[in-house]
C-alpha cells in the first residue's frame, strides 16, 4: 500500500503544471500571491504558480532577453513603457480575447496599441505626508509650496518615473496643453518648487523618510503609501489632490513560446477577472483596470477608481520619447534651484 501511495504521489505531482511568473518582490508579492495567486491556485490545483523576482521593470525585462531563445518564464509584468520594448523585441505574444474574454472589460488606458500586454494595475500619483505636521488633508499639489513644509519635501527626480509624472501635473496645472509632447510649462513649476526640496533622491525610500519624519511630504504611488499609513502608529498619509492625477500602468505579458502558454492564459485571464481585480485592489489600494470589478466603498475610496473622470490620460508611449529630454531639463534647469 506504502508503495501505491508513493507511485499515486509522484504520479499526481508530475501531472501539475508549472507558470512561472515573473513580478515585483518585497510587499507587491506579500499581498498579490495572497490575494490573487493563492485563489488561483485553489481553483486550479492542476496548476501551481510559482514567483520569480529578478526586480524591478527593468530587470524582469532583462531576464527575458536573456532567455530569449529559451523561455523560461510564462507570463511577466512591468511598467507599460517597458512592455512596449518587449513587444518590439519580439519577447511578448499578444494578449487579446482569444486570451481572455476580459480584456473586453479593461479600461481603455488598460489597452495600448502597439503593446503586446494588457494593464493588469492602476497606480495613481498622490501626495504622500506626515500627519503629525501637515495637520489638514492637503486637497492641492500646491501644497508643495506651502511654507510649513519648507525644505522637508522629498521628491524623485527624472528619469525617475515619478519626477516625469509630477512634471505632467504641474503641467496640466499650468495651463499646458499637450502634456504628451511638451513639458516646458511643468518644468519651470518644477523650478519654482525646487529651494523647498530637501532631497531628489529619498533614502532609503519616500515612505521610510516620512515614517522617520525625516521629511514632511514628498509625491509618490497611492498602492504603497496606504499600505504604509495603515501600519500601527504611522505618521504617514496619502491625498490624491483636486486638480486630479494619473495613472502609472503595471502591465501583464504573455511570453512568446513560453513553455507553459495553455496554464498561462489560464492564470492570465484570472489575473484580469473582476474577482482577483477586487481581490488585489482591497488588498493593496492599487486601481483595478478591469471596469466590472466590483470594489468596496471602503477601499473605493482609497484609490481613484472612483474618480476616473479626474484622471489624465497620459500617454506613455509618447512621454518615453521625450524622457532624455525633459531628464536633461531637470538637471539643467530645476535640480541648481535646490537647497
Amino acid at each position: 500500500m506504502a508503495a501505491t501511495g508513493a507511485m499515486l504521489a509522484i504520479s499526481s505531482a508530475s501531472a501539475e503544471t508549472v507558470v512561472n511568473f515573473a513580478g515585483y518582490t518585497g510587499l507587491f508579492q506579500d499581498l498579490y500571491t495572497k490575494a490573487v495567486i493563492e485563489p488561483f491556485m485553489k481553483q486550479n490545483p492542476d496548476i501551481k504558480v510559482v514567483y520569480f523576482t529578478p526586480g524591478n521593470s527593468a530587470a524582469i525585462l532583462g531576464a527575458l532577453r536573456a532567455q530569449k531563445n529559451a523561455p523560461q518564464l510564462d507570463v511577466a509584468m512591468m511598467d507599460i513603457t517597458l512592455a512596449k520594448a518587449g513587444t518590439d523585441e519580439g519577447l511578448f505574444a499578444p494578449i487579446d480575447e482569444t486570451v481572455s474574454p476580459h480584456v473586453a472589460d479593461l479600461y481603455p488606458m488598460a489597452k495600448i496599441p502597439g503593446v503586446n500586454a494588457v494593464g493588469m494595475t492602476f497606480d495613481s500619483l498622490v501626495l504622500v505626508y506626515d500627519k503629525m505636521v501637515v495637520k489638514e488633508k492637503p486637497d492641492s499639489w500646491r501644497a508643495l509650496w506651502d511654507p510649513a513644509v519648507e525644505g522637508k519635501v522629498a521628491l524623485h527626480a527624472t528619469p525617475d518615473i515619478l519626477g516625469v509624472a509630477l512634471t505632467i501635473m504641474l503641467e496640466k496645472m499650468a495651463g499646458g496643453s499637450d502634456y504628451n509632447k511638451n513639458l516646458d510649462k511643468g518644468i519651470e513649476e518644477m523650478m519654482t518648487l525646487a529651494p523647498h526640496v530637501l532631497t531628489w533622491d529619498p533614502k532609503p525610500d519616500l515612505w521610510g523618510m516620512i515614517m522617520a519624519q525625516q521629511a514632511a511630504m514628498g509625491v509618490g504611488y497611492n498602492a504603497r503609501a496606504q499600505v504604509f499609513a495603515d501600519q500601527p502608529g504611522s505618521v504617514l498619509a496619502a491625498s490624491i489632490p483636486k486638480e486630479g492625477t494619473l495613472f502609472q500602468i503595471n502591465a501583464v505579458a504573455l511570453v512568446e513560446d513560453a513553455p507553459n502558454a495553455e496554464a498561462a492564459k489560464k492564470f492570465i485571464d484570472y489575473m484580469l477577472s473582476p474577482e482577483a481585480q477586487k481581490a488585489f485592489t482591497e488588498a493593496m489600494f492599487y486601481a483595478p483596470t478591469n471596469s466590472k470589478a466590483q470594489v468596496s466603498p471602503e477601499a473605493l475610496e482609497r484609490t481613484s477608481a472612483g474618480q476616473m473622470e479626474n484622471v489624465l490620460n497620459v500617454d506613455w508611449l509618447a512621454i518615453a520619447e521625450i524622457r532624455d529630454q525633459v531628464t536633461q531639463e531637470w538637471r539643467r534647469r530645476v535640480i541648481p534651484l535646490s537647497r
